[in-house]
C-alpha cells in the first residue's frame, strides 16, 4: 500500500510566520505553477494522492483548490499553518474549524482528513487528537511515531481511541537507525536521499506514506537571504533532481489517497491507542 499526500502550501511558508508581517507580500506567487507540475504529473501517472491544503491558500486561491478537488481528495492542513506545540487548546481549536470550513464551503463536501503542520502533534500535544475527533475528523496523518515512545511505534495504519470515539491514524513511514528515527519518503528527506536509496526502501515496506510539498519540486525557486547554513541546505539541498526522482517514483510505484487506503486496511485487526482526557 503506498499512499501519496501534498501538504499545499506557498513556497516561502517554510520561513515565514503568516502573523508576524507583511514581507511574505513582497514574495512571488508562485502557487499556481507549483500545484500544475504535480497536477500534471500525476494525471500522466494516473496517480491518486490526498491534498492537504492550508487555509491560508484556499482563502486567496479557492479556484486551486476547485481544480484539484475535482480529482482529488481535499484535506485540512490547518488555516495558518502554525505549529501545534506553539497553540493551546482553543487556539488549534480555531485553526481547524476555520480551515475545514472554508474548505467545505469551496469544494461543497466535507473534510475528513487531518494532518498538524510539521508532523507537530508530540508527546504535549496529544490533546490535539480531542479537538480533531470533537470536529468530526476520521482520519488524522499528524503523528510521527518515533517521537512519541514505543507505545506509539507503529509502522502502519492505527487507531486513537479517546471518550468513546476513534480516530483513524496514518503514519508517516520511517526508518530507525542507531535507536533515532527518521522519515524515510517526504520533503527535505526525499529531496536528501538518492532515488535508488528511496525506492529500495519503498519496497521493503508494505505500508509506505509519503508526503511533498509543492515547493520541493521547485527548482527555480528564490532564495531566502540570511538564513543559517544548516537553514539554507535544508530548504535548498537536492532541488534540481527532485522533480525526476519524483516522476521515477511515480512510475516505479502505484500511488493511492487516504479515502483509497482507509477501505483497503483491516481495521477490525488494526492495533488501537487508548487515551484519556
Amino acid at each position: 500500500m503506498n499512499i501519496l499526500t501534498i501538504d499545499v502550501e506557498e513556497w516561502f511558508q517554510f520561513f515565514e510566520d503568516l502573523d508576524s508581517g507583511d514581507r511574505y507580500k513582497n514574495y512571488e506567487v508562485r502557487i499556481y505553477e507549483n500545484v500544475d507540475r504535480i497536477l500534471g504529473l500525476l494525471e500522466q501517472k494516473n496517480a491518486k494522492a490526498t491534498f492537504f491544503v492550508v487555509g491560508w491558500i484556499a482563502k486567496r486561491y479557492p479556484d486551486i483548490i476547485k481544480r484539484i478537488a475535482k480529482n482529488y481528495e481535499i484535506g485540512s492542513h490547518s488555516m495558518n499553518h502554525k505549529l501545534v506545540s506553539g497553540l493551546n487548546m482553543s487556539e488549534f481549536r480555531e485553526e481547524v474549524y476555520s480551515s475545514s470550513a472554508l474548505l467545505e464551503d469551496i469544494i461543497g463536501r466535507r473534510v475528513e482528513a487531518f494532518r498538524a503542520p510539521g508532523f507537530s502533534i508530540g508527546k504535549n500535544e496529544l490533546w490535539a487528537l480531542e479537538v480533531l475527533l470533537e470536529q468530526g475528523f476520521r482520519m488524522d496523518s499528524s503523528i510521527l511515531p518515533f517521537k512519541l515512545g514505543s507505545n506509539f511505534e507503529c509502522k502502519s495504519p492505527f487507531i486513537i481511541e479517546l471518550n468513546g470515539l476513534r480516530l483513524k491514524e496514518f503514519p508517516v513511514s520511517y526508518k530507525k537507525f542507531l535507536c533515532k528515527g527518521f522519515i524515510l519518503s517526504g520533503g527535505g528527506y526525499f529531496r536528501l536521499f538518492p532515488y535508488n536509496l528511496i525506492k529500495t526502501w519503498s519496497k521493503q515496506t508494505d505500508y509506505l506514506l509519503s508526503y511533498i510539498h509543492p515547493r520541493d519540486l521547485d527548482s527555480t525557486q528564490p532564495r531566502i537571504k540570511n538564513l543559517s547554513p544548516i537553514q539554507t541546505f535544508r530548504s535548498y539541498f537536492g532541488l534540481k533532481s527532485s522533480q525526476k526522482k519524483f516522476e521515477l517514483w511515480l512510475r516505479d510505484f502505484d500511488f493511492i489517497d487516504l479515502n483509497t487506503a482507509d477501505k483497503i486496511v483491516d481495521w477490525d485487526n488494526a492495533r488501537v491507542i487508548k487515551l484519556t482526557s
